[in-house]
């Protein structure tokens, strides 16, 4: 499958962000990312997912959600990364854009969120409840996302590492707050990075099957 790449300058709210996006030919849907803490769109472990879902025909928004500016503030202080509402905020303004601009305007969009970039990605979900279509966590933090889990209304996966116990615990809060069509996927053997051998793999597969289920058919392009 053919898949083309380029970098663009998206805005969000008061800022622009620089991302890159991949889009094989035919696409089906778009997924948009939001990494983890300290993270940015060059995440390994993001790209290498986004490579999976490239070849099930989705189209990946990899963004740095800081500016330069902000991301030498975060790297001294933590505290943006951890600014749950920021986030939030600007990545409903992505998926403003994605629904706006060509060709991306035809293709139903999912978010795949790691580590506190999940919470910020059910948060946009909520605010965004016509235009999310499917949402993927990451050894995530749902439970930052708070009173938000309440109006999410896409269908919802969060993979677990089997040996990250404490946030398997947060996990499962966060899907009793979450609609009845939320799954808690634990993979066996993978800590909070899913370092170990196959077990991203495998993350990258649970995430292509939800996003392929739960997007629903639009126009395709390319």
């Amino acid at each position: 499958m053919d898949v083309r790449s380029r970098t663009v300058t998206i805005p969000a709210g008061a800022v622009e962000l620089p991302a890159d996006l991949l889009v094989p030919e035919p696409a089906t849907g778009v997924v948009l990312f939001a990494h983890g803490s300290g993270s940015s769109r060059h995440s390994p472990r993001n790209v290498a997912v986004a490579h999976v879902l490239n070849r099930s025909a989705l189209a990946t928004v990899l963004v740095d959600l800081l500016t330069p500016a902000e991301d030498q503030v975060d790297e001294r202080t933590a505290e943006l990364r951890f600014d749950i509402d920021l986030l939030a905020g600007r990545l409903a303004g992505i998926v403003d854009w994605l629904a706006a601009e060509e060709p991306y305007r035809a293709l139903p969009v999912g978010l795949f969120g790691a580590s506190t970039g999940a919470a910020a990605a059910l948060v946009a979900a909520a605010e965004r409840p016509g235009l999310v279509r499917a949402v993927v966590s990451r050894g995530g933090r749902p439970d930052l996302a708070g009173p938000a889990l309440g109006r999410v209304r896409a269908p919802t996966l969060l993979l677990v590492g089997g040996r990250d116990e404490e946030v398997i615990a947060l996990n499962e809060q966060a899907q009793d707050a979450l609609p009845d069509d939320a799954e808690l996927t634990v993979i066996p053997g993978a800590t909070h990075l899913f370092e170990e051998p196959g077990t991203l793999e495998q993350v990258a597969h649970e995430a292509a099957t939800w996003f392929t289920t739960h997007l629903p058919e639009r126009t395709h392009f390319g």
